[in-house]
């Protein structure tokens, strides 16, 4: 029987789903938008500030069918937002082409470090320095979400702006526990670099998930 699972993990026909819950988008492009959101269990990238990391060990999560997270997610929203952990540890082609025949717009919040599988409306892009992003990735994501712990994290979010396309939009984005230090540094950046946007938690500050 675990064979048999395992089988259809590794084809995307069942996930190991984390969590899913219907919310307001709170970050980047679309923040204020309400969105359904599923979380996908599973990532090695290892951010020490990582806010679920409870999200990292797969096993912890039970592989579910991915019909019935389709199922579910169409009930609540037309938005449908697919994030982790790392959801491309997982071959996506088969979540999204099913979220896609029920006319659903399908976004990912994503590290890039693994192969792009799926059909995305929106990407965003939010890399890390332990795992860079594939080049595939920086071709196709509509925004960069560069998150801000610290001043060396400024250097690091240019050298990723420089991979990615022209019409990507670019955010910085102070990490929540550094955020009264770093708020005024990347408001004066912002000002002095006008490319760049400010994007915040907001659903944190709204106090919803």
């Amino acid at each position: 029987m675990e064979k048999e699972i395992q089988l259809l993990v590794n084809k995307g026909e069942m996930l190991p789903l984390m969590e899913e819950f219907y919310t307001i988008q709170g970050e980047g492009f679309h923040k204020g938008t309400a969105a359904y959101f599923v979380r996908i269990g599973g990532c090695d990238v290892g951010c020490h500030w990582c806010d679920v990391k409870e999200s990292w060990n797969a096993k912890l999560h039970p592989p579910t069918l991915t019909t019935k997270i389709v199922e579910n997610a169409k009930k609540y929203s037309d938005t449908i937002v697919v994030t982790g952990g790392e959801p491309l540890t997982w071959d996506m082609t088969f979540l999204t082409s099913k979220l896609k025949a029920e006319g659903l717009q399908v976004h990912i919040e994503t590290s890039g470090a693994y192969e792009l599988t799926g059909q995305w409306d929106w990407i965003c892009l939010s890399p890390k320095k332990m795992k860079l992003p594939t080049d595939e990735v920086y071709v196709k994501a509509h925004e960069l979400k560069m998150i801000i712990y610290n001043k060396d994290d400024f250097r690091f979010a240019e050298e990723q702006a420089a991979r990615v396309n022209d019409n990507c939009i670019l955010y910085l984005q102070p990490e929540w526990s550094k955020r009264d230090k770093m708020i005024p540094q990347i408001v004066d950046y912002v000002m002095q670099n006008p490319k760049w946007k400010v994007s915040l938690q907001t659903h944190k500050y709204l106090n919803i998930p």
